[in-house]
């Protein structure tokens, strides 16, 4: 069976009153290229696929490698069912694997799904991109009596359950469960994503799967939907192991003896009750908020605890924080390369000993990112907590980051033509949009930057560095310690403390003229003649004579997008916040093509200070100014 990506669903009858039994698995071989019997890319896929089957050190059933490189490179995923043995999930994936080269013996691209793993491997990149098509339906031809009844069970189990995987971790996103349906029946159902996904694009894919069941198997006692990134399945008898459903449903919180008790108290106590101690803890937060600040973040981390990676390990992978693995170094520590055992690469971030700010950053950044899973965000893998050892362990991207780039006039020429330079604009508004509105917390930044934005293999931007990132329950809050980088600091943070989504959409404008200028915010600043990019930025847009922001080697590129970006650009760093778009507008806004824009009024124009305070124990060009320190920015008139 062979299909391209044109088609979208497919729906299989199954001849089978108990079980759903496939007489030849389904997969897809994807007409997107073809390979020979003797090519490099054949060689670097058997390796490939040799490898992820024979592997021992994975035991959570999700795989990700690739072999060779440039055109030649194969990549592939595995994953396995939550409830199967690691013995189980490696036989399977490895008689997946040798059926699927049977099936599509020369296509580049192809998918299989046996009934407890799927085997995926392609030329192009398929780690973290979600795929919700071919979406295949397979079902059970005996049909419900009552099949109103029967819905009305179905669809809740399968949102609570969509709900539960869609909130899993970085290695596992799967979720059972079970509801008592009519007829004295029971719907048992199964619901996974790859853990690769974030939580809205697991979600989405799910949703996709279960909004299909009316529209092709209303009625069935059973039915499996599947597509590359999700797998949905439902019978009226159980197919899993029992012992799944109980570990499913405690996930995250199976450490935590508290949030059991809460969950528990509303079935044996009177309602009232409850509302009594939710007053109570709102009267006493506040006081308390700032002394158990440091204990609450403490428990954030322990229901985190499979996250902990053994200091040991982390060692090994460093070569024992060799200076040859040294990334990079910042105000609060150290960056290193390392690799695991098997094989995969990782950066591990090394907080300074001994300095206390450097551990309530290292809290901070381990109880919000730990979090956050989307694919404009840089993934955390783990941490470790050991003596006055504080390691945060992070996926590793090779292209490091976007200011070794974009201020670079040779790589910048090269490498960042205005494709690339769009794509990554899309993507730090999409990063922000998950975090300002996406993500299950509302989170601000407060210290984007170019450096912060780094860049996978295909260049995408990955947002990094929320240690001083803040969780929040409004839309806005203030602080008399003021944390961020010079240039790009909203001005009514850098100089009254306020901070809201808008302070983020500033930083966000400043980085789009820093991209399509290819020159810092700071590059206009020359002798006496004192002039910054908004500032420079503003005076040719009043004049007419933009064109002289855009960096000559875009001459030959899309005029109407970068004139496009601009008006965006300074849209977002306008002095009024009020008249700031949000990011979710400035997304819009960058899809679009139809849209009018408002006029932009005046930036607020960044000027360097003579008097600004000494940071050079800072994280490069960065600021800490409290109340008493001189200001470091200023107001000026157009």
């Amino acid at each position: 069976m062979c299909c391209s990506r044109l088609v979208l669903s497919f729906c299989f009858i199954l001849f089978h009153a108990v079980a759903l039994t496939f007489a030849q698995d389904p997969y897809f071989c994807f007409e997107t290229g073809n390979y020979t019997s003797n090519s490099t890319y054949k060689a670097n896929l058997n390796t490939l696929l040799a490898s992820m089957s024979s592997n021992t050190e994975i035991d959570y059933g999700f795989y990700n490698f690739s072999a060779g490189e440039g055109s030649e490179k194969a990549n592939a995923i595995a994953l396995c069912r939550g409830d199967i043995s690691t013995e189980e999930c490696r036989s399977c994936v490895n008689k997946s694997s040798h059926d699927l080269l049977h099936y599509c013996p020369n296509q580049k691209e192809a998918i299989i799904w046996f009934t407890t793993c799927m085997v995926r491997y392609s030329n192009k990149l398929i780690f973290g991109v979600m795929e919700d098509s071919p979406l295949s339906a397979y079902y059970n031809t005996k049909n419900v009596s009552d099949v109103e009844g029967f819905n009305k069970v179905l669809k809740p189990l399968l949102d609570r359950l969509r709900i539960r995987a869609a909130s899993g971790s970085s290695t596992r996103k799967f979720a059972v469960g079970s509801a008592a349906a009519p007829d004295f029946e029971t719907i048992h159902a199964l619901l996974m994503c790859t853990p690769d996904l974030d939580e809205l694009e697991c979600s989405n894919c799910l949703r996709k799967a279960a909004e299909y069941i009316p529209k092709c198997c209303d009625g069935k006692q059973g039915g499996r939907y599947i597509a590359p990134s999700c797998d949905l399945r439902y019978e009226v008898y159980s197919f899993y192991d029992p012992a799944a459903e109980t570990t499913s449903s405690e996930g995250k919180e199976r450490h935590s003896s508290k949030t059991a008790v809460i969950i528990a108290v509303p079935t044996v106590v009177p309602v009232l009750l409850i509302i009594c101690i939710y007053t109570f803890y709102l009267r006493v937060r506040k006081p308390r908020e700032k002394d158990e600040r440091k204990s609450e973040i403490v428990d954030e981390m322990s229901n985190a605890e499979s996250l902990q990676i053994k200091f040991s390990m982390i060692k090994v992978a460093t070569e024992n924080f060799s200076t040859a693995n040294k990334l990079g170094e910042g105000g609060f520590g150290v960056v290193y390369k390392g690799r695991f055992s098997n094989g995969q690469e990782i950066a591990v971030k090394r907080l300074s000993s001994g300095s206390g700010q450097g551990d309530l950053e290292f809290m901070n950044e381990v109880q919000l990112v730990v979090r956050l899973q989307h694919r404009n965000l840089v993934k955390l893998l783990g941490f470790c907590l050991k003596g006055s050892e504080r390691l945060l362990v992070y996926e590793f991207v090779p292209n490091a980051s976007l200011d070794h780039f974009i201020f670079d006039p040779i790589k910048r020429a090269q490498i960042l033509n205005w494709d690339r330079r769009y794509k990554i604009i899309e993507g730090i508004a999409r990063g922000l949009l998950y975090l300002h509105e996406d993500s299950r917390f509302r989170i601000i930044h407060r210290d984007l930057k170019a450096s912060n934005i780094l860049l996978d293999a295909d260049m995408n931007p990955k947002i990094s560095d929320f240690g001083t990132a803040r969780l929040l329950d409004q839309t806005q809050g203030n602080t008399k310690k003021i944390i961020g980088t010079y240039g790009y600091m909203a001005p009514e943070y850098a100089m009254r403390g306020y901070f809201s989504v808008k302070s983020d959409v500033f930083s966000f404008g400043v980085l789009v003229l820093e991209i399509i200028s290819g020159q810092k915010n700071s590059s206009f600043a020359e002798g006496e003649n004192v002039e910054g990019l908004l500032s420079f930025a503003w005076k040719n847009w009043r004049e007419g004579t933009v064109s002289n922001l855009v960096d000559p080697t875009l001459s030959s590129s899309s005029t109407a997008e970068i004139m496009k970006c601009i008006h965006i650009g300074l849209l977002c760093v306008q002095e009024n916040v009020a008249k700031r778009p949000t990011i979710a507008s400035v997304v819009l806004m960058l899809s679009s093509y139809s849209l009018t824009l408002s006029v932009p009024t005046k930036p607020a124009f960044l000027m360097y200070s003579s008097t600004r305070p000494d940071i050079s124990s800072q994280s490069q060009n960065s600021l800490e100014v409290t109340e008493s320190d001189p200001l470091v920015l200023a107001l000026s008139q157009p």
